[in-house]
């Protein structure tokens, strides 16, 4: 495993950082983590030199407003290990606080639920234009004052879904010591994006960056003409690696975090980890990856990364896979796979035709995609096909 140092912590952490947003379970609940599973992930990771982490308080929960089991399991699972091996990585769920007494409940929640006396970064999760004003008007700057000084937290950090402007905003307001923004070949320009990304860099802020694979869309079902721009490289790569190698390949990121949901993309990860140097790719490899990139722009039509922050949906509409079948419609001219589907998805009643256009959804979009007209138009093509066929 290679490592690097975090920013202005100096503490050396693994290029590879094991996210716990997306382990296996059960029967489909994400409450039910498969223990058996998930355990044997998380011990390969730390047999292999992983030594990062991450989870939050709402992971593996059935809505973002409750207590999830991700937190519990990585508690459970970490309490044998020697504390100092290893970094604990969780955020504060910011769109939950409603008073300052607030914040110390939910930090001393989450040290009960992982089994620790303190946590080595702590983030304010998914700041944007509506949790970062109410978070300052409860003094939350004077609380990670008071959580560093108390030793339950040893570095304090932020977690980013908005604009760039309100990124570099909230950079400049605390002393920060890291940050972990969403970052993929295709997201250079979204959000925090590559001039966040240096913005950090600049001012010596640890870099950590999720979504390298922007939930799976970079990875599964890629289309032929995109295959054939990979195919092209002289050195032949997965596309896992990919678009691994494209966040490693640069100085400034320190660690990416990556949710493997099986035990091969584990392992898969760290064998990539292993050549995860700075400055390693070729020009010409730079050159074909932007091919690729302006390829995928024409084709995408919804750039959701199914997180799951949009759900659950106050009458029952599955949104990321709605939003999921409506892209691959665009992707692959196809209609029959995603008409299937969305037939299924209209018979649970969980389809875009039963969007009521309440807009909560978007309110709580990392991606702050127009949710409400995506659906409408999943609705307007896959019903007036279903109908059409019966």
């Amino acid at each position: 495993m290679l490592y690097r140092k975090l920013g202005k912590t100096g503490q050396k952490v693994s290029i590879l950082g094991f996210g716990c947003m997306r382990l296996p379970v059960t029967d489909g609940n994400p409450e039910h983590i498969d223990k058996k599973q998930a355990n044997e992930m998380l011990h390969y990771s730390l047999d292999h030199g992983v030594n990062l982490f991450d989870t939050a308080y709402s992971y593996h929960a059935p809505s973002t407003t409750q207590s999830g089991q991700s937190e519990i399991w990585l508690g459970d699972t970490l309490k044998d290990c020697c504390r100092e091996d290893v970094y604990i990585s969780t955020k504060l769920p910011s769109w939950l606080i409603e008073k300052k007494e607030d914040l110390n409940y939910y930090l001393d929640k989450q040290l009960e639920k992982l089994q620790t006396d303190y946590i080595d970064f702590y983030h304010l999760h998914g700041l944007g234009q509506s949790t970062w004003p109410n978070l300052k008007s409860h003094d939350v700057l004077e609380f990670l004052d008071s959580a560093l000084e108390d030793c339950k937290i040893r570095h304090a950090g932020f977690s980013f879904h908005d604009k760039l402007e309100l990124f570099k905003e909230i950079v400049n307001s605390y002393n920060w010591d890291f940050s972990l923004i969403q970052y993929n070949y295709m997201d250079q320009d979204f959000q925090a994006g590559k001039e966040g990304l240096h913005y950090l860099a600049e001012r010596n802020m640890g870099v950590i960056t999720m979504e390298p694979l922007r939930g799976g869309c970079l990875t599964n079902n890629v289309p032929q003409d995109i295959l054939a721009i990979w195919n092209k490289a002289e050195t032949k790569r997965s596309l896992a690696e990919w678009a691994l190698r494209f966040l490693w390949d640069q100085k400034e990121i320190n660690v990416v975090l990556s949710g493997a949901s099986t035990l091969e993309q584990v392992k898969e990860n760290v064998k990539i980890a292993e050549e995860g140097f700075a400055g390693s790719l070729t020009c010409d490899e730079k050159n074909l990856m932007e091919e690729v990139r302006e390829a995928y722009s024409e084709r995408v039509h919804a750039m959701c990364t199914r997180c799951g922050y949009c759900m659950p949906c106050p009458v029952g509409v599955d949104i990321p896979l709605n939003l999921s079948l409506l892209n691959e419609l665009y992707v692959y001219q196809n209609m029959e796979k995603p008409l299937g589907n969305y037939t299924f998805l209209t018979a649970e009643k969980e389809s875009a035709t039963f969007c009521t256009g309440c807009g909560e959804c978007e309110e709580k979009c990392a991606q702050k995609l127009p949710i409400q007209k995506l659906l409408k138009e999943a609705s307007d093509i896959f019903d007036k096909e279903m109908k059409k066929r019966k």
